[in-house]
């Protein structure tokens, strides 16, 4: 007879190992996504464009509040997490233009 315990354990230890790897899906992509927006800040810079640009943020959390939804994802989440990184990538675009 199996013990229930020990095979609980073994699928909690299979979702872990998972999760495990989507965090660092995660970490990798934020810093692929990172890489580009470092790009555009510099090229702001350079032309002296704004370093936010509302009109583009707001069509991105409407995109993402879609996607989140279709992925069965919290928008208000999304939302919250895309808002989050908007404001790293605004703190670097400044950087740049000091």
């Amino acid at each position: 007879m199996s013990d229930p315990v020990k095979l609980a354990q073994d699928v909690l230890s299979e979702h872990r190992e998972s999760i495990d790897r989507l965090d660092a899906i995660l970490i990798y992509t934020l810093g692929e996504r990172f890489k580009h927006t470092q790009a555009v800040g510099k090229l702001k810079a350079e032309y002296d464009l704004p370093a936010s640009d509302p009109n583009r943020e707001e069509k991105q959390i409407a995109r993402l509040e879609d996607l989140a939804k279709r992925a069965d994802v919290d928008p208000e989440f999304a939302t919250k997490f895309l808002k989050f990184i908007i404001q790293e990538v605004i703190k670097h675009h400044e950087h740049h233009k000091d």
